[in-house]
């Protein structure tokens, strides 16, 4: 059998990582996968998610004005295709 190639619905960045998600009509599969590239545009890591929701978090250090550094964390993206049903999983960048 032939593989039929996974055409992305969506494709969003956030500086270094690089998120797509789309639906395998075929298999009735949900999918995103997120990459990781350098400055060169050399991919460095792939992950793939199967049947999970996939919230992105941007994480960070906050400094207020008594030099007090606490971290923020901040949700930049979620899942759009899935539905309520699948596990949730929440990616960090």
């Amino acid at each position: 059998s032939s593989s039929k190639p996974l055409v992305p619905d969506l494709v969003v960045g956030f500086g270094s990582v690089t998120i797509a998600e789309g639906f395998d009509e075929s298999n009735l599969v949900w999918w995103v996968h997120a990459w990781t590239t350098t400055d060169e545009g050399i991919i460095t890591e792939v992950r793939e998610y199967v049947n999970t929701s996939v919230t992105v978090t941007k994480l960070g250090l906050h400094v207020n004005n008594d030099d007090v550094v606490s971290a923020t964390c901040q949700s930049v993206w979620q899942s759009k295709l899935c539905d309520e049903s699948v596990p949730g999983l929440i990616l960090a960048i």
